[in-house]
């Protein structure tokens, strides 16, 4: 009876890329320098395998595993895929950027390692398995950040590190005042017991556990290491810290707040944290020089807009699937956008795109659909998501924020048009950002192009995914 409540093959994903990671590291040790790629290659395997096993269950009726500790279903079949296919495409921006160096086997090893405690976060039932998640998820991402050896890089990877100490003993302390006053870490046993605790005690350990998961998330009020880590770590590393954790922090914010008793404003909470999230984001990315800075800002802002299904959870029907949609629109459409940035790596200033779009039509106007993607433009797919993403606002009864939705989109239009206007400016870029010929990486520049054509694809079959993640 143990062996079948414990359904390890419902883990199978997770078990294939981790096992992948584990490969790529020893493989790594015995490889020359100039075979390192075969490591790149068992990687993207291991990846398109988790995105396969994934997809077969997709979508099935929600099923436990390891003793009701980790959930599978709709939500983490979707978080497996966009995780493990947003991963890909951090590979294939790698080729251009890691390919080569001393110690790339070891940072396809840590790409893969943090996507799986990505998707540990996504299916956690259990508070005990999310703090397993997140401690898979963040300790790579240190080493990410710091490998490069920088001194900006360095500084990043510090403070990340300090970020991530502090706000992981905040989401131990939580889950300890949690498991103090209900006896269980289960959620499919929290719910009752918590709404029968003191309410302070509560309110205490639910908020440090959110606390913990807005650091996996990059949002407020733990979100100061991501701009300085998406500026300071190489470009690959900075589209995947971007992306890919916030899928699982998300979701895993999301199954919290829904098992959570109404005996305290919860929703309101959140939607406070959504609110900070996006409007600090925004405003600070409005004065970045530096395109990835300007992207770093920009995540921290996307961060509150996912943050508002999370607000109704278990209060609309849309909630889900318009943060699912969400989810995989953003991955794409800001993987686009970085792509850009490492088609052109040493263009670290707004100015220096300045011509970009005549030299380079198909790269400027990857660009410019990454952008105004981000913004929530049609046809792009982060449209549809933040379409309805505001309609479950509506719907749950906070009508109040689906209007700061709008008001921040207006607001995001104008730091992303500072970079569109030089990518179309005539001209030539100043001097101090040293200018060169608009000579793109290959892999980058097929991957922009790629993505940004995905998120239009994906936006004009929107109908077709919403009915799959509603299910």
């Amino acid at each position: 009876m143990e062996s079948m409540a414990m359904r390890p093959a419902l883990l199978l994903p997770e078990i294939v890329l981790f096992l992948g990671g584990l490969v790529v590291l020893v493989s790594g040790s015995f490889l020359p320098r100039t075979r390192q790629w075969v490591t790149r290659v068992v990687a993207a395997a291991a990846l398109v395998g988790t995105a396969l096993l994934a997809l077969l269950d997709l979508p099935g009726p929600a099923q436990p595993a390891m003793e009701g500790t980790f959930t599978v279903d709709t939500a983490t079949g979707v978080a497996r895929i966009v995780a493990a296919l947003g991963t890909l495409i951090v590979l294939v921006l790698a080729s251009d950027e890691i390919a080569g160096s001393p110690r790339e086997s070891e940072t396809y090893a840590l790409f893969l390692f943090s996507a799986t405690g990505t998707l540990v976060l996504a299916g956690a039932d259990d508070l005990l398995v999310v703090v397993v998640g997140f401690l898979l998820a963040s300790i790579p991402l240190y080493g990410l950040i710091g490998i490069g050896r920088t001194p900006r890089g360095a500084e990043a990877a510090m403070k990340t590190y300090l970020l991530g100490a502090l706000f992981g003993i905040l989401l131990l302390v939580g889950v300890t005042l949690l498991y103090g006053v209900s006896a269980t870490t289960s959620y499919a046993d929290l719910t009752g017991r918590l709404a029968d605790a003191p309410a302070g005690a509560v309110a205490a350990g639910v908020v440090a556990v959110l606390g913990g998961l807005m650091f996996k998330a990059g949002g407020v009020p733990a979100h100061f290491w991501v701009p300085d880590a998406a500026q300071g770590a190489g470009g690959a590393v900075a589209a995947f810290l971007t992306t890919v954790p916030k899928i699982g922090a998300v979701v895993a914010a999301y199954r919290l707040v829904a098992m959570l008793p109404d005996t305290l404003a919860w929703p309101l909470l959140v939607a406070v944290l959504a609110v900070a999230s996006m409007t600090l984001g925004n405003l600070a990315a409005y004065w970045q020089s530096d395109p990835r800075r300007l992207l770093g800002w920009s995540t921290v802002s996307q961060i509150g807009y996912l943050l508002v299904p999370v607000a109704v959870a278990g209060r609309s029907d849309l909630a889900l699937p318009s943060l699912l949609l969400y989810l995989a629109g953003y991955t794409v459409t800001n993987l686009a956008a970085f792509a850009v940035t490492t088609a052109f790596p040493d263009r670290r200033d707004l100015d220096s795109y300045r011509g970009m779009g005549r030299a380079r039509p198909w790269l400027g106007a990857s660009l410019v659909v990454a952008l105004l993607g981000l913004v929530g433009t049609p046809p792009t797919v982060v449209f549809v998501g933040k379409l309805t993403t505001t309609a479950a606002a509506w719907d749950g009864g906070h009508a109040w924020l689906a209007v700061v939705v709008f008001v921040n989109t207006l607001v995001s239009l104008f730091y992303y048009l500072r970079w569109i206007a030089p990518v179309y400016g005539r001209g030539e870029p100043p001097a101090r950002t040293m200018p060169g010929p608009f000579q793109p990486e290959r892999w980058s520049a097929a991957a922009a192009m790629t993505t940004a054509a995905i998120s239009v694809v994906l936006g004009v079959g929107a109908g077709a995914l919403w009915a799959a993640f509603s299910t």
